[in-house]
């Protein structure tokens, strides 16, 4: 029984000079929409992919 490791999406946006996480999902649509809000307000803004790796036996 094989399952996938689920994807975590982190939005972050520059609060000079550092990146801060703002949020941190596993819903992939909710983090566009964030990112985009962030870009319409003149913010620059990331999203980082996360996906763990499958561990072996």
């Amino acid at each position: 029984m094989e399952h996938k490791p689920a994807t975590t999406y982190i939005v972050s946006v520059l609060d000079k000079p550092h990146w801060r996480t703002i949020l941190t999902t596993k819903d992939q649509a909710e983090a566009e929409a964030l990112e985009q809000a962030m870009l319409q307000d003149g913010a620059k803004a990331n999203i980082e992919e996360i996906t763990p790796k499958p561990k072996k036996r």
